[in-house]
């Protein structure tokens, strides 16, 4: 489902820039499975963070056709490289191209409005002979928004830490005959997002205990950009597509590029509605005014999700089960109802106890009226004890389809198949036989 920028709103209201978004900037799910994993940072002084504070609004308040000349590019990278704390390689664009084969099409992971992203292999900045996996975001040179973009997940990767966010490696900055190349890299998320597991084409559907340890690791990335960091960070885009998982299944965080500063006096911001819509906070929709709580509400939309299986928005469906919020809460509040509701490709492979609890935190967060609904601290230690009573630890297993009961059940299943076509075959006018020569005739009934 694609980002875009709601028609009632154009510009920003505040000094955070002009912030636009069209229907073609947005960032499919096939971008989000090739990003990467963990943040890096250093803990700053009051003072950096005041520097900081003003990098990312100096840099990100450029508008389009300052960031289009060289000399404010030139400008903004050497902000970047003079006041960002963690240590981000800066890569050439021929590095970049060598990684990915000349950009090849072969080795393209998604595409979506920022523009393509492409599994490479670069050496390691400490011991050059290892190379290292990667996913090289390139930015489209069509779009100017995009710019924009590039610098907010720069300015706001450049100064986080935690396991459940993205990790930023580097990035390019280069002027050349063919215009601004602007790329970022990351490290590369080899079990792709959180939607490729949920959708329906998916062949690896994730199983029950992987959807709680995927709640849970959202919770704590989503905690740490609103109550831990050095300043308050709205991640504004919270979708299973942007939710990533590492070679350990660990989830974390990716696409920083809606991401916004939160208030530093008051509850809210008003700034153009950006996002995806099924996920925007209905507050934010109609009045501009962003806060926390947005990011609150699209956490409880995949909550729903992750208990149904189900898009937020389905125009395939029947009229009533076209909105999943409206669908799902009806049946949310009672553990007989809840079971109607549940992903069927589960196969009854879930606790109903703490899929009844989940669905009552997502209500929390669903709540219309955004001063009643919980912190993300409050949050994450609800999804906690879910976790904890559900004595289920790190998923060994965490793909239905990877199952020991399940591959179990199939070998059963297919022996005894085989007996009985074995059987049958033997019988020599037995079932399989005489059906094969079976054509239909008048039958005398009473």
């Amino acid at each position: 489902m694609n980002c875009f920028r709601f028609p009632s709103w154009e510009r920003e209201r505040d000094d955070g820039g002009d912030e636009r978004r069209g229907p073609a900037t947005g960032t499919t799910t096939t971008t989000g499975r090739s990003l990467s994993a963990r943040s890096n940072s250093s803990s700053t002084t009051s003072t950096d963070t005041r520097d900081v504070r003003r990098s990312a609004s100096e840099c990100c308040s450029l508008n389009a056709s300052e960031l289009s000349s060289a000399g404010s590019l030139s400008q903004c990278h050497r902000q970047l490289s003079q006041r960002l704390p963690n240590a981000l390689r800066v890569f050439t664009f021929q590095e970049l191209r060598s990684a990915t084969g000349g950009f090849s099409r072969s080795r393209m992971l998604g595409e979506g409005g920022f523009g393509c992203v492409y599994r490479g292999t670069v050496r390691t900045a400490v011991e050059p002979r290892r190379s290292l996996d990667v996913a090289i975001k390139q930015l489209g040179r069509k779009g100017l928004q995009g710019h924009k973009e590039w610098m907010t997940e720069v300015n706001v990767l450049g100064v986080v830490e935690h396991d459940n966010l993205v990790k930023l490696i580097g990035y390019c900055a280069e002027d050349d005959e063919r215009g601004m190349q602007l790329l970022l890299v990351y490290e590369f998320m080899p079990n792709g997002s959180l939607a490729d597991h949920l959708s329906a084409r998916s062949t690896r559907p994730a199983s029950w205990a992987m959807r709680l340890r995927v709640a849970l690791d959202t919770a704590r990335g989503l905690k740490y950009l609103h109550e831990e960091s050095e300043f308050k960070i709205i991640f504004r885009d919270l979708k299973p597509s942007n939710i990533l998982l590492d070679e350990k299944w660990n989830a974390k965080l990716s696409d920083f590029g809606l991401a916004r500063l939160g208030p530093q006096e008051g509850s809210h911001v008003s700034t153009a509605v950006v996002g995806t819509i099924g996920y925007a906070a209905p507050e934010y929709i109609h009045t501009g005014r962003l806060s926390t709580k947005n990011d609150i509400w699209s956490f409880g939309v995949v909550l729903y999700e992750l208990l149904t299986g189900r898009r937020p928005l389905d125009r395939n469906r029947p009229r009533g089960e076209q909105n999943l919020v409206d669908w799902v809460k009806p049946y949310s509040s009672d553990a007989k109802k809840l079971e109607a509701v549940i992903d069927p490709r589960l196969q009854g492979n879930y606790s109903i106890k703490s899929a009844a609890q989940l669905a009552s935190v997502a209500n929390k967060c669903l709540v219309r009226h955004a001063r009643y609904r919980p912190k993300m601290s409050e949050v994450l230690e609800m999804v906690q004890k879910i976790v904890e009573s559900s004595e289920l630890g790190t998923p060994e297993h965490p793909l239905i389809s990877n199952s020991k009961e399940l591959v179990s059940d199939e070998k059963k299943r297919k022996g005894l198949d085989l007996k009985r076509r074995i059987a049958d075959i033997k019988a020599g006018e037995g079932r399989w036989f005489a059906w094969q020569r079976w054509t239909p005739k008048l039958v005398r009934t009473q």
